[in-house]
């Protein structure tokens, strides 16, 4: 029988990373030394690895977030994904995933990357990773906030779409989301990144492909969550494992702005809600462990950990129940 669950090869560098996002366009004056040139942390990054690690644990940020600062409360010098999760989930393997989500860059360039890019690179990213270091065989959890959270779905709906098997295995092995403010139903978030973009201080240009997804109306985000509801339900009636989900919502408005995804959006019906006594941008930001946030989402990582772990025991008993039956007929 396939081993389920292997020991990662260590790497000296411990992260795998893409090539960073950059505009589509470079400025003609600026030189490229130019301080002012933005490098945005793209590809996954490792942060914690036990020994014996059962599952994957992979955080994506939201729109204008990074794949450690949205993760790191204001006097942290971690993110709490580093810091306090191991202590809650023992047995997982935690990485964060950076892609270039600015809806302004500080040259005036627009971002051209559209959300079906960044879901394929999420995809890829995640398949290239595990393939290096042989363990594309591992159970996976996602945690994505707001806009990443419409990447993730997306990334997932690719993988069922996608002809080669390594990116297949991605939505195979997938068995939990946690959603943390991500805009199901749209939301005020297009009207938040306008306002944040004007609010820089100097001449911006926003990102118009990314905020026109992030309008109620937008035909992309409608075609994101009916194609993620249709293979979940696809899913269901082939028998195949469901993927646990849990939406967080915000519960305190960003100030200036309001609530930026309300209740009605960040919720999916027949899933549990929970809300995290935070704005929009506090909400992915945990000082310590008794932050009821953090319990809260740590309290659903570690129930779907040890299911998992159950799983993986059950299994090896009926393998071993089988062996034994096989013995006996010899």
């Amino acid at each position: 029988m396939r081993r389920l669950f292997r020991r990662r090869r260590k790497s000296p560098a411990g992260e795998h990373l893409n090539d960073p996002s950059t505009p589509a366009t470079a400025s003609t004056t600026a030189p490229a030394s130019n301080p002012s040139t933005k490098s945005f942390p793209s590809g996954i990054k490792l942060l914690h690895e036990p020994e014996n690690s059962i599952v994957d644990i992979i955080f994506v940020h939201g729109l204008t977030g990074d794949r450690e600062k949205t993760w790191r409360a204001k006097d942290t010098a971690s993110p709490w994904p580093q810091t306090l999760l191991p202590d809650k989930v023992p047995d997982a393997r935690i990485l964060t995933f950076g892609y270039d989500a600015s809806v302004a860059d500080w040259r005036g360039m627009v971002a051209q990357n559209r959300i079906g890019n960044h879901s394929m690179n999420l995809l890829t990213a995640v398949a290239t990773y595990r393939e290096d270091d042989d363990t594309n065989d591992r159970p996976i959890i996602f945690v994505a906030h707001s806009l990443g959270g419409l990447v993730c779905e997306d990334a997932l709906v690719s993988s069922r779409q996608r002809p080669e098997r390594h990116l297949q295995n991605i939505l195979d092995l997938t068995r939990g989301i946690i959603f943390l403010g991500t805009p199901h139903h749209g939301s005020g978030l297009a009207r938040w990144a306008e306002m944040l973009a004007k609010s820089i201080g100097l001449i911006k240009q926003t990102n118009p492909q990314i905020l026109q997804v992030l309008r109620s109306d937008s035909e992309v985000l409608a075609r994101i969550q009916d194609s993620f509801h249709v293979m979940v339900r696809a899913r269901n009636q082939e028998g195949i494992r469901p993927i646990e989900i849990t939406c967080f919502y915000e519960e305190l408005p960003l100030p200036g702005i309001g609530s930026v995804v309300p209740l009605d959006s960040a919720i999916l019906p027949g899933y549990t809600p929970i809300g995290i006594h935070g704005n929009h941008m506090d909400m992915t930001k945990f000082e310590d462990g008794s932050d009821p946030g953090f319990k809260a989402v740590a309290g659903e990582l570690r129930r779907w950990v040890r299911g998992l772990d159950q799983s993986r025991i059950s299994d090896s008993g009926k393998t071993t129940s089988a062996n034994t039956a096989d013995a006996s007929c010899t």
